[in-house]
This record gives structure tokens, C-alpha cells and sequence, in this order.
């Protein structure tokens, strides 16, 4: 079965030869990755699919590519500090793991922070032919054969705060709606123009959201989400399937968001992702809305993979696959980007018990 025939079916809760499986990795652990399995890399790794030659996505057994157009690729541009088109500043901030030096990066400045750079501020522009050329090309190559999943994540609510600052645009949306909607708005058009494209080039799903929940409750309320967010993603939403009819939409948001997936259905969303264990149960989920709703993700990326043993990692998989992922709807994936801290047994643990694991011996 091809990848993107896995895909396709296990989303429609079919029950095929094995789960889809997609991963993604900081360029760190992507090095890694490559010194194991003695591939050249030829560009600087996006974790979201911006320029990536997928070499290592296919070569693991992947089922799904990204390709990613938005300001999610603003992280991870260099090594050193550096400001991003849209003007957000950006520090490097590393840590140490026993298998070496890694570095996030971290927002320093807001361009957005004083009142008086609104009015004159112009955003990039989503219609610049070059944004999509990577696009174009990786989607000529492969979308018959694998699934193409087109990236607009940081949707709304994470580029806004990135503009404005956490703080300000939380006190914005709480005394001042109408300015908070004019910063929220500027992210969203990005975004929607740069879906919209993606949808016309072809890719099978469009990939959305923002990090709207903490590890055990919600970042905002759920009346303030409904306020701010639920329909500009209902129209976001609509206007892509009015292109593509049988596009697929993934709502990507960490931690606990329980009270929002009724809305989330509602509007149109058919994957959610991540689902981390740590702050949702998988099982639970798939207990209350798995009619409705296929899932990505699931596998902890907080204990599991960099902490426990690969047996850890295996039972883990196998629970996923009894749990969420019964009777399909699921593509396993780790609930973030591979760290660096992870142990490659434990990786090569979660790869080989996924693709070695044939739905009939599911138990």
C-alpha cells in the first residue's frame, strides 16, 4: 500500500495494513539522525517542511510530507540572534544533553509591543511567488505517492502574541477587543492567502491552529477562544473546502483542550493534533469523539521517548494502537518535533514497533 493510500484510508476510519506514521525532528537530533543512517544532508532541516529534501522522512517509512509557508518558519532560521521578516526578534538560547549542545530559539522582541507601530506596521506578503516554490516542487514529485500535508500552523494566536507580546495581547483581548482584533486579523489573512495556495497547488491536507491549551487546562478561557478564534477558523475553514471539497483540515494545539473540541468538530475540523498524553487521555478522546474525529500524534514526547526504555516506548505504541487508534483514524506521531535528548534505541523503538505492527496482531 502506497503512503498516501494509508493515509487516505485510515482517515476514513478504514482498517489497513499498519498505522501512518509522520515525524518531525529539531535540526539537532535531525544531524543525529542522519550520521546514523548515513545520509548526506544537503540543506539546513525545517521541522515543518520548508525546504527540507525529505531524504530522511522517506527513507524512515514516513506516510506523510510537509510543506510549510507562514511565520512557523521563523524558527530555527540561524544559530545566532536574528530578526525575522515580520520583525520579530530572536535570541538562541542552548541546553545540554548527554548527547550534545542544542539550541531553541526564542522570541526577544515584539515589534508590535507599542501602541503607535500598529497603525504603520505592513506585514510580509503572502502572494510572493517564491514563498511556494518549494511548495510546487516537492508536491510535482510526490503527491502521488505520498500524502501532502500543507503547513499554516501558528494560525492565528502564536504569530499575533509574536507581533504584540504574550502579556499585552492576553490584556488586549481582555480591555481592549477591538485592538486585539485588528493584531489577531493580521496573522489570520497571512494565513488564510497562504492555505488558499497551497489548497490550489494540490496538497491533500491543510495543517492549522495554535497553542491554545497549558498542560492540564486551557491558555485562554473557552468563551475567549469562541470570541476571538472559533470563527475566524470556521471561515478559514469553509473557504478552503469551497476549493477542495475532499481537503482534509488538522487543528494542531498542545496541552488540555478538552472544552473546545465539540467547537472544533463543529466548524469543520477532521484531525487533531497532537493529543498529549500528559495533558489529555488518548483513550478517553477517542471514547468521545472518535465518530467524528481522526487524531495525529499521541506517542509522549515529555517522558516516554527521551526518558524511558525502548520496552517503554514499544508498550506505549502497542496502547496507542489498542486505545485511539481502534478501528483506524489515527496517524501515530510524536507529539512534537524529536528532541535531542532522545536515546536512538528508543527512537528506532517507536519507527520498527510502527511499521512492524499490522493491525491483525492488535490484540
Amino acid at each position: 500500500m502506497k503512503p498516501r493510500e494509508r493515509v487516505k484510508a485510515a482517515l476514513d476510519h478504514q482498517i489497513i495494513d499498519r498505522c501512518p506514521m509522520q515525524i518531525s525532528f529539531t535540526p539537532e537530533f535531525a544531524e543525529r539522525l542522519r550520521k546514523n543512517m548515513e545520509i548526506q544532508g544537503r540543506k539546513i532541516h525545517n521541522p515543518h517542511g520548508g525546504g527540507n529534501t525529505y531524504d530522511l522522512e522517506r527513507s524512515l517509512g514516513e506516510d506523510m510530507l510537509l510543506t510549510s509557508v507562514g511565520w512557523a518558519n521563523s524558527y530555527y532560521l540561524d544559530t545566532k540572534p536574528y530578526t525575522d521578516e515580520w520583525g520579530v526578534g530572536w535570541k538562541i538560547q542552548p541546553y545540554e544533553t548527554v548527547y550534545g549542545i542544542g539550541h531553541y530559539t526564542e522570541i526577544d522582541h515584539h515589534p508590535l509591543a507599542e501602541d503607535l507601530a500598529i497603525d504603520s506596521y505592513v506585514p510580509p506578503s503572502p502572494t510572493r511567488p517564491e514563498l511556494y516554490q518549494d511548495s510546487e516542487e516537492m508536491i510535482k514529485e510526490f503527491i502521488g505517492e505520498y500524502w501532502i500535508v500543507g503547513v499554516t500552523v501558528t494560525t492565528i494566536f502564536e504569530t499575533a502574541w509574536a507581533l504584540r507580546g504574550y502579556e499585552q495581547l492576553m490584556l488586549d483581548m481582555c480591555i481592549d477587543p477591538a485592538l486585539a482584533n485588528t493584531i489577531l486579523d493580521i496573522p489570520y489573512h497571512y494565513h488564510l492567502t497562504a492555505a488558499k495556495k497551497l489548497v490550489e497547488l494540490g496538497v491533500d491536507m491543510i495543517w492549522t491552529g495554535d497553542d491554545i491549551g497549558a498542560q492540564n487546562s486551557m491558555l485562554i478561557s473557552p468563551k475567549m477562544w469562541r470570541d476571538f478564534f472559533k470563527q475566524r477558523m470556521a471561515n478559514f475553514i469553509s473557504e478552503l473546502k469551497d476549493i477542495n471539497p475532499r481537503l482534509k483540515v488538522a487543528y494542531h494545539t498542545d496541552g488540555n483542550v478538552y472544552p473546545i473540541i465539540p467547537d472544533l468538530i463543529e466548524i469543520g475540523i477532521d484531525v487533531l493534533n497532537p493529543i498529549q498524553p500528559a495533558s489529555m487521555n488518548p483513550a478517553q478522546i477517542k471514547d468521545q469523539f472518535g465518530e467524528k474525529l481522526c487524531f495525529w500524534g499521541s506517542i509522549d514526547e515529555q517522558h516516554t521517548l527521551p526518558f524511558g526504555s525502548p520496552d517503554d516506548v514499544r508498550a506505549e505504541v502497542h496502547k496507542r494502537l489498542q486505545t485511539i487508534g481502534r478501528d483506524g483514524g489515527l496517524i501515530l506521531a510524536p507529539t512534537h518535533h524529536v528532541q535531542l535528548d532522545t536515546p536512538l534505541d528508543n527512537f528506532w523503538a517507536m519507527v520498527d514497533t510502527i511499521i512492524n505492527t499490522t493491525y491483525s496482531t492488535v490484540s
